[in-house]
């Protein structure tokens, strides 16, 4: 999951050949959306997901993927048009409250809290779990490494420094060929007998596995208007959205397909399922070089979302839900950074958290996708509301709602810390307006 910058050079026509072509344009613009929704959506995830979604359910977590691919284009449309009619940092901060009002847009942005609160630790752990599985760390070196890409990404988007469109593509095609070599490359040592029994822990277990792979899932709702950039809106703006979810569910299903084949989920608590497979094939190298990228990837997602995170605070620290003290931004850098301050002061206070009352890595993941499966409830809502779809299409804000209805209990009571985070802010943010009211 990245957040992507909304004027990537592919949006710009090549040459004058480009101009002249009104066909050309609107190819390059339809490959420009569908960079930025996979690079929206391809992210840490990959690295971990797989293995402890097979952990749940066993073999049939493919089912689980299967069913989390179809349900996708739902979100991934709704989200995407959302993004497109009303482009602004707030994201599905700003549907809610624009599709129900200030509550609702309050109970999001503190969703999105939660969100980030619980879902920073859980990947940069899981990413220096991948070095501890080549390198030895201690369980306290683990969370020492996790802080420490926290800090870096805190430091980058403080100082104000952007990545290019490039780097972020550069990124996903990072994820792209790991995710091809370690399949092309595990392939051959699949066990048929990897696959049975295929329902080991029942059928509840396909529903807790698809929870938790919301994560992979997550990203449309960062995505910028591009809709604008095409010839044909309507066929291309949606072309594009199809495109993004064959491509990304295809990936993900290999992924899920080999590491259940393999048995690498066996292995580490499931958390390293790519360092399993490639150390398999090419020994002790092959696990050091998917551990590295897993890092990399990690702190580009991490990096994505504390500027995204960051712009969420903003957006609704100016709309007087959060103190307005985070609303202001740096002059020089452009920078939010007393959203940022209060974003990594968070975020650290749970990664301790994590580490004292040893949370683990499953829980983890488990509790950021029930943040998520909640604020896409509000925003599939406010979807239905907002958009004015016609045809079949009027139907997917509806399905997406279902959908995230229906996976919610399969987070079971780890829904409890994103409900309390989220009660707790709006607690707060009452107590702010309650203050300011004498003063209006």
């Amino acid at each position: 999951m990245t957040d992507p910058a909304p004027n990537h050079p592919a949006a710009a026509p090549a040459g004058p050949g480009a101009r002249k072509d009104p066909a050309l344009r609107r190819e390059i613009a339809l490959r420009h959306a569908v960079a930025i929704y996979v690079s929206s959506v391809l992210g840490s995830g990959i690295f971990v997901v797989p293995g402890l979604a097979a952990r749940i359910a066993g073999p049939a977590s493919i089912v689980s993927w299967i069913l989390l691919s179809l349900a996708s284009y739902p979100f991934a449309y709704t989200f995407a048009k959302l993004s497109a009619r009303k482009p602004e940092s707030g994201g599905l901060y700003a549907f809610a409250r624009d599709g129900f009002g200030p509550g609702a847009g309050t109970a999001t942005a503190w969703l999105f809290v939660a969100w980030d609160v619980l879902g920073a630790p859980a990947a940069t752990v899981a990413a220096a779990s991948y070095l501890a599985y080549v390198y030895p760390l201690s369980r306290l070196g683990i969370f020492v490494v996790a802080a420490a890409l926290m800090i870096a990404a805190f430091v980058v988007n403080y100082l104000g420094i952007r990545f290019s469109g490039r780097v972020q593509l550069a990124t996903v095609a990072a994820i792209v060929v790991a995710i091809v070599v370690a399949v092309l490359a595990a392939a051959p040592t699949i066990r048929p007998s990897d696959y049975t029994p295929f329902l080991p822990s029942g059928v509840a277990s396909i529903g807790t596995a698809a929870a938790l792979i919301v994560w992979s899932f997550l990203g449309y709702e960062n995505t910028s208007n591009v809709a604008e950039e095409f010839k044909d809106p309507q066929r291309d703006f949606h072309r594009s959205v199809v495109i993004s979810v064959l491509l990304i569910s295809g990936l993900y299903l290999a992924v899920a397909v080999v590491t259940v084949g393999t048995g690498a989920y066996l292995v580490g608590g499931g958390v390293t399922p790519f360092a399993v497979m490639l150390s398999d094939v090419f020994g002790t190298y092959g696990g050091a070089v998917v551990a590295l990228l897993a890092v990399f990837v990690t702190f580009g997602t991490v990096n994505a979302y504390t500027a995204g995170m960051a712009r969420v605070y903003y957006a609704a620290a100016r709309d007087g839900v959060f103190p307005r003290a985070l609303a202001k931004v740096d002059p020089r850098t452009g920078a939010p950074r007393n959203s940022l301050l209060f974003l990594i002061a968070l975020i650290l206070l749970s990664l301790v958290a994590f580490y004292v009352l040893n949370v683990d890595i499953t829980s983890a993941f488990l509790m950021t996708s029930g943040a998520a499966i909640l604020a896409y409830i509000i925003g599939s809502a406010a979807g239905i509301r907002l958009l004015r779809e016609t045809g079949a299409r009027r139907v997917l804000p509806w399905i997406s709602l279902v959908v995230s209805v229906v996976l919610l209990p399969f987070i079971g009571t780890l829904v409890a810390a994103s409900v309390a985070i989220a009660g707790l802010g709006l607690l707060a943010s009452w107590g702010l307006s309650r203050r300011a009211k004498p003063a209006a």
